[in-house]
């Protein structure tokens, strides 16, 4: 982990990843129930040494993003979380006990210091550090942020009958909404002149990308539009957590014509380290350099 950069600089926006955890093997069945390892091994030449090994299996991340813009720190996503209960989704999940946030202050953000948590949309593994057990209690991990979640995203999970879907919505999201912490926000919202959101729907009803320009410099940050980055040869492959497929496949095209071979960095939430790289065409499709 220490050998790749942990921070970036565009324009006048700095960039910090904070890994939660790397996952070196994961069979690509966990993303694409129909895609076999052959599938990811007639890739090997860009995927590898990267994001998947010569065996055929993904290699995922997942971390938050702090986006320094204008004096204020938004930490974007906030991962799994420690302590939590995820036995109706993700048991392996359950009760972490990861130096996230030793690692975020390592960084240099104390979490009083965030001015804002953004999330992207509302899956487990994007919103558990919204709250920490401390002293016995469930309190706000960044009790000075606004947290901004997304009004579509909101309507639908906190209705959402899945009791696996609603675990992290009842620990992680009501309790912010309840103390009055949140903000409920479009999908096309301005955080600064340099950060802004736009509409990526079908992982989920609300998801949205985080788009960044500073000083002729321009980034992006993917959320789960897309987990890894063989979706930039496949766009149209089914995801099993998409919960619009006709839908998030159409966003995964626009989103990749429109931003190949542009001079904007590609943060993929889930890439594995690099985690960051440039969109480039391919014949028909397209690929992912780190």
């Amino acid at each position: 982990m220490a050998t790749h950069k942990m921070q970036w600089q565009v324009g006048e926006v700095k960039i910090t990843r904070i890994i939660e955890m790397e996952q070196q093997a994961i069979p690509a069945t966990f993303l694409y129930s129909e895609v076999s390892p052959d599938a990811i091994k007639r890739e090997a030449d860009w995927l590898c040494p990267y994001f998947s090994t010569t065996d055929g299996d993904l290699k995922l991340s997942i971390h938050s993003l702090v986006v320094e813009s204008k004096g204020k720190r938004i930490l974007v996503d906030t991962c799994i979380g420690n302590d939590k209960n995820r036995s109706k989704s993700f048991p392996e999940w359950s009760n972490l006990q990861l130096p996230y946030l030793a690692d975020l202050k390592g960084a240099g953000y104390e979490p009083e210091s965030i001015d804002y948590v953004l999330q992207t949309h509302l899956h487990v593994d994007h919103v558990g550090w919204n709250m920490m057990l401390k002293d016995g209690k469930w309190v706000p991990t960044f009790d000075n942020a606004r947290y901004l979640i997304g009004g579509t995203e909101w309507d639908f999970f906190s209705t959402f009958e899945d009791e696996g879907a609603r675990q992290p919505i009842e620990d992680s999201v009501r309790p912010i909404i309840e103390r009055g912490c949140a903000q409920l926000i479009e999908s096309t919202h301005r955080i600064t002149d340099e950060v802004w959101l736009e509409p990526s729907p079908g992982h989920t009803p609300g998801h949205h990308h985080v788009r960044i320009s500073s000083g002729g410099n321009q980034a992006i940050i993917t959320g789960d539009l897309m987990h890894h980055p063989v979706q930039c040869a496949y766009p149209e492959w089914n995801v099993n957590f998409d919960a619009d497929t006709p839908k998030a496949k159409v966003t995964r095209r626009s989103f990749l014509e429109s931003y190949a071979d542009q001079n904007i960095l590609i943060f993929g939430t889930h890439f594995a380290s690099p985690s960051c790289g440039k969109i480039v065409r391919k014949g028909s499709a397209f690929r992912f350099l780190a």
